[in-house]
């Protein structure tokens, strides 16, 4: 906006036409301010759904996928949040799967990437601490994407992750008969 001199030099209806603009461009930057909000919260919910849906794609199939490697799940939950003791979300695993001395802690993904495979390892470093009643288990961990960015297989193979694929119909586990899990 002019300055008060400078306003004073120019004629009424100029001062008056940079008021009136100042004042839309204003309002103008409160309605984007606005817009980005209610596209910010249309994208959260669009990537929530969009998580849910890939997780209920692979929960069918992984309880068998672990029988078959010798794992007998007996239980299967998704979205399991743990609490610290003010009632603070400290950690969410999209699938948990366990038996009685056993779990395995799937990440789901649509896309795989190398820091989502150190952010399941980092969540898996301090899974006992954080799930008490798991503390006397065997932790596993898993990834499970639609696909994998390049080598990020072999990158999660290399750090003892189970790798979850799609086969076109169904999910499979791709590790290799002589993989070792690595336990938590």
């Amino acid at each position: 906006m002019a300055t008060a001199a400078a306003q004073s030099e120019m004629p009424d209806w100029m001062a008056e036409g940079l008021r009136e603009l100042w004042d839309y461009l204003k309002k103008s930057e409160i309605r984007i301010k606005q817009s980005e909000k209610r596209i910010q919260k249309l994208e959260n919910l669009f990537t929530t759904q969009w998580g849910k849906l890939v997780e209920a794609l692979v929960e069918p199939g992984v309880v068998d996928l672990f029988k078959d490697y010798g794992i007998k799940i007996t239980q299967c939950a998704r979205r399991v949040e743990v609490k610290d003791n003010k009632g603070r979300i400290v950690a969410e695993y999209d699938l948990l799967l366990e038996n009685s001395d056993e779990a395995v802690v799937v990440e789901v993904k649509t896309t795989v990437t190398q820091e989502d495979i150190d952010y399941l390892l980092e969540k898996l470093l301090h899974f006992k601490e954080r799930s008490h009643r798991f503390k006397d288990y065997k932790i596993y961990g898993a990834i499970a994407g639609i696909t994998y960015n390049k080598g990020i297989d072999r990158y999660a193979y290399k750090n003892g992750l189970f790798v979850l694929k799609s086969d076109g119909s169904m999910i499979k586990i791709a590790n290799d008969e002589g993989f070792k899990p690595k336990t938590w």
